[in-house]
């Protein structure tokens, strides 16, 4: 069994599997939920259920809430007024290589506008919006809160 995170004698760590009620220490078997900051919650709201289309859940009192897509993933934006948005991809969606470009087609029908980028280090040059990356295609757009989102075939 061994030790898996220091702690005193008789806790947590020190209890068997079953007692733990898991295999091993880790997170491969539960679910994920991404985390996303917003300027205005409200604006964030419109954004994540009309033109993206996810399912607005639980909301919190001062300005957040959860969203849910498929496979029970889901999406927590927290209102943080003045907090300055990531220069980094913070989310990714996965679609068919089939569907990819109607996804596209309808992300943009929603007046979504997909980024252009041209990074020669990283080997990235997007054309119309889409970088072909060895078989898999890529898109990058922003949310209403300046949060880069990031749509990939799978």
């Amino acid at each position: 069994m061994g030790i898996l995170f220091p702690e005193p004698v008789g806790g947590f760590a020190n209890r068997s599997e079953e007692e733990r009620g898991a295999k091993v220490a880790g997170l491969a078997d539960t679910m994920v939920c991404g985390v996303v900051r917003a300027e205005s919650y409200e604006r964030a709201k419109k954004f994540y259920t009309d033109a993206l289309g996810l399912k607005q859940g639980q909301e919190f009192p001062g300005g957040g809430g959860m969203f849910e897509a498929a496979g029970g993933t889901m999406l927590m934006v927290y209102e943080r007024p003045g907090l300055k948005a990531p220069e980094n991809t913070v989310l990714g969606f996965g679609v068919s290589a089939d569907g990819f470009d109607a996804v596209m087609a309808g992300l943009r029908s929603k007046g979504v506008v997909f980024e252009d980028y041209d990074i020669p280090e990283m080997g990235l040059k997007t054309t119309n919006g889409v970088a072909d990356m060895g078989g898999m295609r890529s898109a990058w757009f922003k949310d209403s809160e300046g949060n880069i989102l990031n749509l990939a075939s799978m």
